[in-house]
This record gives C-alpha cells, structure tokens and sequence, in this order.
C-alpha cells in the first residue's frame, strides 16, 4: 500500500511538473503583445547559446520582462503553497495559510510606510526600499507574534500562535487605515492598492532569483521535517510519543514559513489563497504523506499563480488586473467546494 502511494504521487507530480513547464512556455507567449511560441522557443535557443535570429523587441518581451515574471510566480506560488501545507499540519488547523502568523500585514505596514510617507525613498531606489521594509516589517509583526504567543510560560501553542496573529494583524491593519486615509493622495494610494492585491509586474532578474532561492530552501527545509509533520497529524501527544520534539519543531518550522513568506511577499505583495486551497486540494490526490504532499504543493502552487498571472496581465487591454484578486476569485469557490464536499465533523 505504502509503495503504491509512493508510486502514484511520483506520477502526479511528474504530470504537474510537465504541465508547469508546459504552462511556463504559454505564459511566455501571452500578454498586451501575443508572441508564437516558435518565437519564444527561438528567443530561449539563442540566450541559451544554440544561435538564431530573434528580433530586439521578442528579446526584450521574452528574456527580459516576461521570463523574471513567469519565474516569480513560480516561485512564490510554490513557497506560498508549501507554507500553507506545513502550517495546516502544525497548526491542525484546516484554514491556516501563510499569512496566518501576522507577517502579511506587518510587511504591508512596512511597504505602506514607504510608499505613502516616503521614508528612505529617493529616486532609483524606490522600488529596493518597498521591499525592504516590507521584509523587515513582516520579521517585527512575527517577533511580535511570537513573543505573545509564548508569554505566561505556556509554550508555543497553536491556538495561542493563531490569537496572537489576529491580534497583530489587526493592529497593522489599523496602522495602515490610518495612514492611508490621513497621508495618501493620487499615485500613491495606487500604488498601496495594488501592492496589498499583490502584483509581479515589477519582478525582473534580480528579484526573480531571490524568489527562485526561497522557493529552494523552502522545499529543501520543510522536506527535512516531513517525517515529523506527520506526526503532527495525529496531535502533539501522538507526536511526542514517537520521539518528535513539539515545541522545538514549531519554533522552527514557524519561523522558516515566516522568513520565506516575508521574502515572497516583500517582492510581490499579498497574494491570499494559494497557501489555503492548493494542499487541499492535493492531498486527496497524493494522500497525506508530507513526502507527497510537500512537493504536490510545490508544483499546484506554481501552476495556479503561473495561470493566475497570465490571466491578470491578458485578460484587460492596456491594463493589469491584481493578481490577489484573481486567486481569490478562484480560491473562494474552490474552498466553498471543499467544505461541502467534506463530511461534517
């Protein structure tokens, strides 16, 4: 039984793996300016080396503009997704997702206060400094979380974690109204809206590859622990019977989807529902087994924000359509289809 899992969720990853690829040259070829694939192919064939005639505008289209942003969504639907399936074992909680411990909302309080007050703004370096301080505002809402969540002595719990990132979430929400209404005027309440939707339209190499990073010691750290994320399934007490130590392994594993969350949603804002809805939906595909669920929700998530993006820049001419709200349009029906197809508990 145990071989026959193993073996199904290889083929299914192998398809969805395909499939990405598959999708990724798609992508490529979509936008405000269709180009055929053949083109893309050939404007791929002659960066790599292998030589032919591309003209400067497919070059620029393709390599620079739309490759950065096809490889970002890659990697942060990935990294969203994997969040969402450890978070969901920790937690035991079927809604968790990566935003759970407060870091979106502590990174948008960071990205607003740039780009409404303009703090450490100047010029080039405008889009660095959104960033930054959103990683460093998603690290401080964390601390935050954490540190609440583990006073009185009790422990990191989970129902304690969750209260404790509600709490600060709608602290930083708060913040954020607040600034937004007294201080935001014209581009930039534009620029607050469609960062807190989420967007990868200004994702070029140098972003694409820190993402690309993440995604790799995401999968890489969060593997290492699969055998006691199933543990957690059965509860702490189970977990702690198999010689699993709970507390250490929370404060871990919190910390790294954490880090890895700030890092995707520094660079492309709040993307809700992907870490939510796609280890649902692989789970009864490949079974429970974090060996088959981790990389199932790897590859789902990718594939949703990949679509899910050329569908934002495609869908309405001479304009993009947030990617957050996108996800969201399909992520609220699928999860409404999971609820009522799950026996009630």
């Amino acid at each position: 039984m145990a071989r026959l899992a193993v073996g199904r969720s290889v083929i299914v990853v192998t398809l969805a793996s395909t499939a990405l690829v598959a999708s990724a040259a798609v992508a490529l070829a979509l936008g405000s300016v269709d180009v055929p694939l053949e083109r893309v192919l050939a404007v791929l064939r002659r960066r790599l080396g292998a030589g032919g005639e591309v003209t400067i505008l497919e070059d620029q289209l393709v390599w620079q503009l739309r490759l950065p942003r096809v490889m970002g969504a890659i990697a942060a639907g990935a990294v969203l997704a994997l969040c969402g399936a450890v978070l969901q074992s920790l937690t035991r909680n079927d809604l968790a997702d990566p935003f759970l411990l407060g870091v979106s909302s502590g990174a948008t309080v960071g990205a607003v206060t740039v780009m409404v007050l303009g703090i450490g703004v100047g010029g080039l370096v405008a889009s660095a400094a959104v960033s930054a301080a959103a990683f460093a505002g998603a690290l401080a809402a964390l601390a935050v979380v954490l540190v609440i969540a583990a006073a009185g002595g009790q422990g990191l719990t989970p129902h304690r974690t969750v209260l404790a990132g509600v709490a600060v979430a709608y602290l930083c929400s708060a913040y954020t109204s607040v600034v937004v209404i007294m201080h935001a005027e014209g581009d930039a309440a534009r620029r607050v809206l469609s960062w807190t939707l989420g967007s990868l339209a200004g994702l070029r190499w140098d972003s694409a590859l820190v993402l690309l990073g993440a995604a790799v010691v995401a999968m890489v750290w969060f593997f290492a622990y699969a055998d006691r994320l199933d543990a957690f399934t059965f509860g702490e007490v189970s977990a702690q019977s198999l010689g699993v130590p709970v507390t250490a392994t929370r404060w871990v594993l919190m910390v790294a989807t954490a880090l890895v969350t700030a890092t995707t949603v520094a660079y492309v804002g709040v993307i809700g529902f992907v870490g939510l809805v796609v280890p649902h939906l692989v789970r009864p595909v490949v079974g429970h087994h974090h060996r088959a669920v981790l990389p199932a929700s790897a590859v789902g998530g990718a594939l949703l924000l990949v679509w899910a993006d050329t569908a934002a820049r495609s869908l309405v001419d001479r304009q993009e359509v947030p990617v957050g709200a996108l996800t969201a349009l399909l992520g609220v029906p699928v999860l409404i289809w999971l609820m009522a197809r799950r026996p009630r508990t």
